[in-house]
């Protein structure tokens, strides 16, 4: 568990009981959120995935999610609800991502991030992450880019 100001927050590897919750984590934080057929898939189909989740006492605060293959790891999503925000609870989880990533035999990760979304690339530049290049038109909703950011190694 980890201490961030007044809260408590604990990780733990996400379920389908948490998919309510996970899916209003999803609504509050993207424009165009994941269905739940998808984090179905994710975590029923998809042998590469590894999901948790962070929560404050009972309630789900944030997710994120990765894929692993071989030696890479590629972040899929991370969403915290707007009210935990600025608590840490972001960090803790890509921490934890990191970690997991480790243990799972990957040296490096990957991940794609808002061009306009400077608080996020503040936090991956703060664990280690990279700029390396950009994907024009990558969001669907508006066809903003994304910078693809790198840290290697783990």
């Amino acid at each position: 568990m980890e201490q961030r100001a007044d809260h408590a927050f604990t990780i733990e590897m996400m379920d389908i009981k948490d998919l309510d919750e996970v899916i209003e984590v999803e609504r509050q934080c993207f424009t165009t959120p994941w269905s739940r057929y998808s984090f179905i898939c994710e975590l029923k189909d998809n042998q590469f995935s590894h999901y948790i989740v962070a929560k404050h006492m009972d309630k789900i605060v944030g997710y994120a999610g990765m894929w692993v293959i071989i030696d890479e790891a590629h972040v899929t999503n991370v969403g915290v609800l707007p009210e935990y925000r600025g608590e840490g609870v972001g960090e803790f989880l890509m921490r934890s991502l990191i970690a997991a990533a480790k243990e799972r035999g990957a040296n490096m990760m990957t991940l794609e991030v808002r061009k306009s979304n400077y608080v996020a690339q503040n936090l991956y530049s703060k664990l280690g992450f990279e700029p390396i290049g950009i994907r024009r038109g990558y969001y669907m909703d508006d066809r903003e880019d994304a910078v693809i950011m790198l840290k290697e190694p783990l």
